[in-house]
């Protein structure tokens, strides 16, 4: 029986259910820490260590190709505090093409879908916190993308001139975190998970 799950990943959790051979002695967290789910269940892509949002739980194998296959581009909203005042250029360059690096190759990014918050989005405390730095300010954006390049949102704002603090991932197609919590979860029905993931999106 296929089982679909969204969960909030927390700050600072691996994107898998066992920590890999070469970290075992650590004491990272990983996703069988916050999730009781049936064992053949595994992430839908991942999210980096650092980041934190919505990720996508399933054994259904026909839907875990259709969001990670290149020909099914699909939106992924994410919520990103960047270092410093953010301007209108640097939020134009963002929204434009531009190059990044990707396992040692150029990629030309697609264009992107940004705008700046005028004040922090509603999102819950990390922990820990970013650190705060008195009299350098921060921006939040939100940066809506098609694809999902290895630290394609980091790399963006750090070639635009604003490293990324926090990223959180927010929405994949009409799937959101909605009033989640770090370590929250919620179940879907097949029919549910594949008219919200593969029907007309919002922007």
């Amino acid at each position: 029986m296929n089982r679909y799950f969204a969960v909030y990943k927390p700050y600072r959790v691996l994107s898998q259910f066992s920590l890999p051979a070469d970290e075992a002695h650590t004491q990272k967290q990983t996703l069988k820490d916050f999730f009781r789910v049936p064992t053949d269940v595994y992430p839908v892509g991942r999210l980096d260590y650092d980041s934190e949002g919505l990720l996508l739980l399933t054994n259904d194998k026909e839907l875990n190709y259709r969001l990670l296959h290149p020909r099914f581009a699909h939106k992924r909203e994410y919520w990103v505090q960047v270092d410093g005042a953010i301007t209108d250029a640097a939020v134009a360059q963002l929204s434009r093409e531009m190059t990044i690096q990707v396992h040692g190759k150029q990629h030309r990014t697609k264009e992107t879908f940004v705008q700046r918050w005028n004040a922090e989005p509603p999102v819950p405390p990390r922990f820990p916190p970013v650190r705060f730095r008195q009299h350098i300010p921060t921006s939040w954006i939100k940066m809506v993308l098609t694809e999902g390049k290895h630290h394609q949102v980091r790399k963006m704002t750090a070639k635009a001139g604003y490293p990324t603090l926090r990223l959180l991932r927010y929405r994949i197609e009409n799937i959101s975190l909605d009033s989640m919590l770090p370590g929250e979860s919620r179940e879907y029905s097949r029919d549910e998970i594949y008219r919200l993931l593969f029907s007309h999106s919002k922007s």
